[in-house]
């Protein structure tokens, strides 16, 4: 998905370093058939150029005003551009869309991080950028946090409060691990089930990966699943009768090759990293036993399941052994595939896999919330 700052970046950049004020316009929020997607960015820049679209040219003139007034007086505005069947031409939205957008002023002194998102948007480093759009204090409106991944990084900036800070913390880290970008709702102090405060979560970071080895029937439930949970679904088969669009319309691609030959072809190019999941449905030694010597040998990657019976999963840790893979190595591999949901049909399997893989993701065991205490959120292993 688009984010905020990705396509002006360059622009928006140069300005940045050169101690310039930009006026930014994202559109953080959309309904019906608007014509550009959350996170699309406008900036009228300091020689009053105006770089990128918000509408695709609908209301870009109104926005290009609007940023020129928030330089000029500094507070930051979520205006709303809609339309009704009456007044399409007269508001300029005539897709009859409904576009949130949020203009703000940018400068080293308004957004201090900015190098530091540029460099991990440049280096393909998943970052998230959290910014207030509406609060019933306007002091609040503009704060932003700077987000990544992992637990332990450290957090630029805040939102207002450590209990706003830690449930908007949460929320961005679990769509920055699915590429996803969203206008959150929260109470005025981050209470999840009240409103007055919204906070757009920009998250930088391509889709992650999910490989599905072997063109079955479960293949594709499980194609329809990951792409669901928001993964870039590819499933591969050396066996062109079976692996076909029409089979996996779910799929963002469907390959015939060799499975190894393809996952090693993948690693080589830099295409696999800690967020890829790896499943192998193959049920046959000749494809799945030479695709996991690879997966199994990764340094990083996010879940590598295999699926067979437990005569299988026996037969082929046997092979695998033989094939000089460590005790430690085997130990990274999740076979049988999937938690124990007594699940039969393709569907339900394909639940009982996403939902192991959503458990190591963020730390889960899979056990009943309800025989449970303590936080129903994990941190990430």
């Amino acid at each position: 998905m688009r984010a905020a700052m990705r396509e002006v970046l360059t622009d928006l950049m140069a300005w940045w370093r050169a101690g310039e004020t930009v006026g930014m316009g994202t559109v953080v929020g959309t309904s019906r058939s608007a014509p550009q997607p959350p996170g699309a960015a406008m900036l009228v820049g300091p020689d009053e150029s105006a770089v990128g679209s918000v509408s695709g040219g609908c209301v870009e003139s109104a926005v290009y005003a609007l940023a020129q007034e928030v330089v000029a007086d500094g507070h930051p505005v979520l205006q709303r551009y809609g339309v009704s069947d009456n007044d399409a031409f007269a508001v300029g939205l005539t897709c009859g869309g409904i576009l949130d957008v949020f203009v703000e002023k940018v400068s080293r002194l308004t957004f201090p991080e900015l190098a530091e998102v540029a460099a991990d948007i440049e280096a393909g480093r998943p970052v998230a950028v959290a910014t207030v759009v509406e609060h019933p204090a306007a002091s609040r409106v503009g704060m932003r946090m700077i987000i990544r991944l992992a637990d332990d990084s450290p957090i630029l900036g805040s939102l207002g409060s450590a209990r706003i800070d830690a449930a908007v913390a949460d929320d961005v880290r679990g769509l920055l691990a699915t590429g996803h970008t969203e206008l959150l709702t929260y109470g005025p102090d981050g209470q999840r089930r009240g409103e007055g405060m919204r906070v757009f979560c920009a998250s930088h970071a391509p889709r992650p990966r999910m490989l599905v080895f072997g063109a079955i029937d479960f293949a594709a439930a499980v194609a329809r699943l990951g792409s669901f949970l928001g993964y870039k679904v590819t499933v591969c088969d050396a066996r062109p009768v079976f692996a076909t669009r029409t089979r996996f319309p779910d799929a963002d691609e469907v390959t015939v090759d060799w499975p190894h030959r393809y996952l090693a072809a993948e690693v080589e190019a830099g295409r696999i990293d800690a967020r890829t999941v790896i499943c192998v449905l193959t049920h046959d030694p000749k494809f799945d036993v030479p695709v996991l010597e690879i997966a199994l040998r990764l340094p990083q990657v996010g879940y590598v399941g295999a699926m067979g019976s437990r005569k299988t999963h026996n037969e082929r840790l046997e092979r695998l052994r033989e094939a000089g893979l460590t005790d430690a190595e085997i130990g990274r591999l999740s076979s049988p595939i999937g938690l124990d949901l007594g699940a039969r049909t393709p569907e339900e399997t394909a639940i009982s896999i996403a939902a192991e893989i959503v458990g190591q993701r963020w730390g889960g065991k899979g056990s009943r919330l309800t025989e449970l205490t303590g936080r129903i959120h994990h941190s990430a292993p």
